[in-house]
């Protein structure tokens, strides 16, 4: 079992940055994918980034290319994401998640709040 404890996220200005962390209990997941998701009110959960195990391979959504960047930190069992030039549409809650398949997480955390401001 892992657990998964999102935070880091707020109310900020459109063009401002928040960093998410997403810290895990448990068992390690420092050989799993870990995916950054996201569900704006009546939208669907849609995928955001993703950091695979050595950390060398970090796919993002078009919509946040160049804007987010995901790291993690095995040792601290940590993965964070760093989202800069915040826009109004990256308002949602944000949900980390790992699992032997980044496609199908079997772990989810509680989510964090992300209001970006106009």
């Amino acid at each position: 079992q892992v657990q998964l404890v999102e935070s880091g996220g707020g109310l900020v200005q459109a063009g401002g940055s928040l960093r998410l962390s997403c810290a895990a209990s448990g068992r390690s997941f420092s050989n799993y994918a870990v995916g950054w998701f996201r569900q704006a009110p009546g939208k669907e959960r849609e995928f955001v980034a993703a950091i695979y195990w050595s950390g060398r391979r970090t796919p993002y959504a078009d919509s946040v290319k160049g804007r987010f960047t995901v790291s993690r930190d095995n040792a601290k069992n940590t993965v964070y994401l760093q989202m800069n030039s915040l826009k109004p549409e990256d308002t949602a809650v944000y949900y980390c998640a790992t699992g032997p398949s980044i496609a199908t997480p079997n772990y989810w955390g509680q989510g964090t709040q992300v209001t970006v401001s106009s």
